[in-house]
């Protein structure tokens, strides 16, 4: 388990990064068109079999590291079908012996945010819940397109719709995306906050416990479209 002595965080950037509007803006404006991993590919198909299937709305909770905050929100929402992603199997295969919460209605996998997310939108789905509760926010300034208002796959993140929820403890990170969602005009809402009882996360815990303010940003993205959504293309399951 995570202790409460976490650092704060350090940055070269005072404010929003210089170069975020041209960089969203270039974004908005083309598909992603990089080649899909095969290991996400074949995961989608199979996440997209259970989710016809079930017929339940779907909720997203990316980058959910040991899946704790996926066992929180299958619990939080019955209705829906709580889908945990995280690139780590290291941390994924911590979620049984520490964070199973016994609902039936969760599944974690292994996947590629950036494939998985653009398959999704190529299929058609809208989502109920985006859940982005990793507070990881690449502080340095050189960093800025590996944060995901930065990076190639923000239009997807968009029109995936739901409502949006985003957790971290550097406010900035927050604020970029927040601009970043003014550009393609969204808006949103950015708070400090405020401690209901229910640690979503192991971050979470830990900044709380370190004494360290969150902050959260949310946003309605439902009907986001963006002109060349129709040119995107599912491609066929391997093998």
């Amino acid at each position: 388990m995570l202790e409460a002595n976490s650092r704060v965080i350090q940055s070269n950037q005072d404010g929003l990064h210089e170069n975020l509007d041209a960089i969203v803006k270039k974004h908005l404006a083309q598909p992603f068109n990089k080649p899909f991993h095969d290991a996400t590919l074949a995961a989608f198909y199979e996440l997209r079999e259970r989710v016809q299937q079930l017929g339940k709305p779907v909720i997203f909770d990316s980058c959910c590291g040991v899946g704790e905050s996926s066992a929180n929100l299958a619990l939080r929402h019955p209705e829906a079908l709580v889908v945990g992603m995280d690139k780590s199997a290291y941390r994924l295969n911590k979620h049984d012996d520490n964070y199973d919460k016994g609902a039936d209605n969760l599944v974690l996998l292994r996947v590629d945010l950036n494939d998985l997310w653009r398959l999704a939108v190529a299929d058609g789905w809208q989502l109920s819940h985006h859940y982005l509760l990793y507070p990881n926010p690449w502080p340095k300034s050189s960093h800025i397109k590996r944060r995901w208002h930065g990076a190639p796959v923000f239009p997807y993140l968009l029109m995936l719709g739901g409502k949006l929820e985003m957790r971290s403890n550097w406010p900035i990170y927050l604020q970029e995306f927040a601009r970043a969602l003014e550009i393609a005009g969204i808006d949103s809402q950015f708070a400090q906050l405020e401690f209901d009882g229910t640690d979503l996360t192991p971050f979470e815990r830990k900044y709380r416990l370190s004494e360290q303010p969150l902050y959260q940003l949310t946003a309605d993205l439902r009907g986001v479209e963006l002109p060349w959504r129709s040119e995107l293309v599912l491609p066929e399951p391997k093998g």
